[in-house]
């Protein structure tokens, strides 16, 4: 791995590196573009860390610091030799001139941190740990940190790639139910691999990998490190990103639905926040295809969450594209009041509300919200948005309104504060004439 902002620095050093080893992959890491390593990161897949960061000790004890990280060869900048003895101190196996690359020492470093690598893998592998143990399945290629969840069907853990730094979300399941057939979870499963690949789009979870490794079946996935839309809720949302968040989610379900698929199981915990602010949608292992009829077992199970069901979905009915429309009005719902529009000591009672009582009422300040989140949560399909485009645009008029609204408040508010400040000075000549 080669850690350097500079582009082209970071192709010098693959130019030598491949001068001795052709075949030799190497993964070019910008610090600064795609911010520091994870905490997370042991980086057991390299044989040997090139850091090339000048005046930034602290990084390199950072990486000397992480139990596992594979020898980092150090480019020092020219200050006397004060940094090199430094790094040395620090945990560089080798420090070299960044300045100007001496190729035949560049060489030695990195053969030399390889021996090394290979000495403490072997080592590693004598202890009989083994960081690639997923519960009970092996998944070569992936270092597991911890399990995140653990359902009836699957379990999720936050794992790291050995092909490049990166954290990732791995979903791991059982494959087969017995020798001879399938299980269904596993099916749904294959499902949600087939839909994400076939979204395509930003506003969905990428999916990296699939595979299967013993008894069970793995998913591997983009990682969230800021969480879901449910902790932002916790935490309090503005008026003004309610409606932003509404209005990406409603994006992305007009990319989800123009895919041909339904949802099924929205909710803040299943959209996720990228760490430039984007949203993404994740798990979409109860997803369909809207353009195929449900077949006669599956409409009979009532799947999803009970708080974010659709009237028709907690029923058994028949669905279409506007039951995530539905989901999507409670999550709007939530975010500008912070509880659900419908709660009860049981599951089905949350379902027979949906589907019976009236909307409760906003509080004052947000009244004018209602009429959209009325045609969001329509008791029917027919009384919803006709699709997530015009959801969408509604949503983006009511964002500019209140915009508009802000801006005015503003204007005025600086004007009052304006003519206060006239008035003191007014005041205040006077006082001085008496």
């Amino acid at each position: 791995m080669i850690i350097d902002q500079d582009a082209r620095y970071r192709a010098l050093l693959q130019h030598h590196a491949s001068c001795r080893w052709a075949r030799a992959a190497s993964v070019e890491y910008d610090p600064v573009a795609r911010g520091w390593l994870s905490k997370e990161i042991r980086a057991p897949g390299f044989d040997a860390v090139l850091l090339s960061a000048p005046g930034r000790l602290d990084w390199l004890a950072d990486l000397a610091e992480r139990s596992g990280f594979p020898p980092i060869v150090y480019f020092a900048g020219d200050d006397g030799g004060g940094e090199a003895g430094r790094a040395l101190a620090l945990g560089a196996s080798a420090v070299l001139d960044r300045e100007k690359i001496d190729h035949d020492a560049l060489i030695e470093a990195i053969g030399s941190a390889a021996v090394q690598q290979s000495h403490a893998r072997a080592a590693q592998a004598a202890s009989g740990l083994d960081g690639a143990r997923f519960g009970g399945a092996r998944i070569p290629g992936y270092r597991c940190i911890r399990r995140l969840a653990r359902g009836h069907s699957s379990e999720l853990y936050l794992a790291e790639s050995e092909r490049e730094p990166r954290l990732v979300v791995i979903k791991v399941a059982r494959d087969r139910l017995d020798e001879s057939e399938l299980d269904p979870n596993f099916k749904r499963f294959l499902l949600e691999h087939d839909t994400v690949q076939r979204i395509e789009a930003p506003c969905v979870v990428r999916a990296y990998d699939l595979g299967v490794s013993d008894e069970h079946a793995y998913l591997v996935m983009e990682y969230f490190a800021r969480g879901d839309l449910g902790r932002r809720i916790r935490g309090g949302v503005t008026v003004s990103d309610a409606l932003r968040f509404a209005l990406e989610i409603a994006c992305a379900l007009q990319a989800v639905h123009g895919s041909g698929v339904i949802h099924r199981d929205l909710k803040p915990g299943n959209v996720m926040l990228r760490e430039d602010g984007s949203l993404a949608l994740i798990d979409f292992g109860l997803a369909v295809r809207s353009a195929v009829e449900l077949d006669a077992a599956d409409r009979r199970l009532i799947c999803g969450t009970p708080h974010y069901m659709s009237p028709e979905q907690g029923h058994a009915e028949l669905i279409d594209a506007r039951s995530d429309l539905y989901s999507l009005g409670v999550i709007l719902y939530e975010m500008l009041t912070g509880r659900k529009p419908y709660t009860a000591a049981t599951s089905m009672a949350v379902i027979y509300l949906h589907r019976k009582a009236p909307l409760p009422s906003l509080p004052e300040p947000l009244a004018w919200l209602e009429p959209l989140l009325g045609r969001l949560l329509g008791k029917t399909p027919a009384d919803r948005f006709e699709s997530a485009a015009a959801a969408a645009e509604a949503l983006q008029r009511a964002l500019e309104e209140l915009h508009s609204d802000e801006r005015s408040a503003a204007l005025k508010h600086n004007s009052l504060q304006a003519e206060g400040r006239a008035g003191a000075k007014v005041r205040v000549g006077s006082a001085r004439e008496i």
